[in-house]
């Protein structure tokens, strides 16, 4: 009788602390994810404001028709990447794809700087100082949503690798880890793009 008594609560002590490890490890996915959740919405707010660029940037840059629309087109497949990467978020494949596009969209705008530096009355434009300053601000705050969500995935798979937990995750549908927001560039995510006018 008293065997059982003690079976049983070792087996009570046992269950909880699965349960314990099962509720973490859900609670570290969703708080990466609520990060990510944050990057699509600068990066969402970043595609938004581009068009609003490229359109300022139109009446005055007439002959620089080409760089404008390698400007969108970079921008419509940093949209596609975005929404690839926020099907899964973590999924590593999705981050590399998002993180490539990315890295063309900011090579894109950086022709687009280059080009605009010939045209100092757009540089003198309200409409363009404002943009540019929504912009900016926009990567400032897409800097620290990346941060912030890489810090939450390196806490997940931290827990994840670790023992017990690591014997458990699989069982629980925690088998893969979670993939960081890496850029190609380390300067792309040090520093946000100088966009002056």
């Amino acid at each position: 009788m008293l065997s059982t008594l003690v079976f049983l609560a070792i087996l009570a002590v046992v269950a909880f602390y699965v349960i314990g490890i099962y509720n973490r490890l859900v609670k570290l996915r969703n708080r990466y994810q609520n990060a990510f959740a944050q990057i699509e919405l600068q990066l969402k707010r970043r595609y938004d404001l581009i068009p609003n660029l490229v359109e300022t940037a139109k009446a005055y840059m007439t002959h620089e028709r080409e760089t404008l629309e390698a400007v969108i087109a970079a921008r419509n497949g940093a949209v596609a990447g975005l929404q690839a990467a926020a099907a899964q978020p973590g999924n590593a494949h999705g981050m590399a794809q998002l993180a490539g596009a990315e890295s063309l969209l900011q090579n894109a705008l950086g022709r687009l700087n280059v080009t605009l530096e010939a045209y100092p009355e757009l540089k003198a434009s309200q409409n363009m100082q404002q943009v540019s300053e929504e912009l900016s601000s926009t990567e400032n705050k897409l800097a620290f949503a990346r941060q912030a969500f890489n810090d939450a995935v390196m806490d997940y798979n931290t827990y994840k690798q670790s023992f017990p937990p690591v014997v458990l995750a699989p069982t629980f549908g925690h088998a893969q880890d979670a993939g960081l927001l890496e850029f190609a560039d380390s300067e792309v995510i040090q520093a946000a793009p100088k966009v002056s006018f």
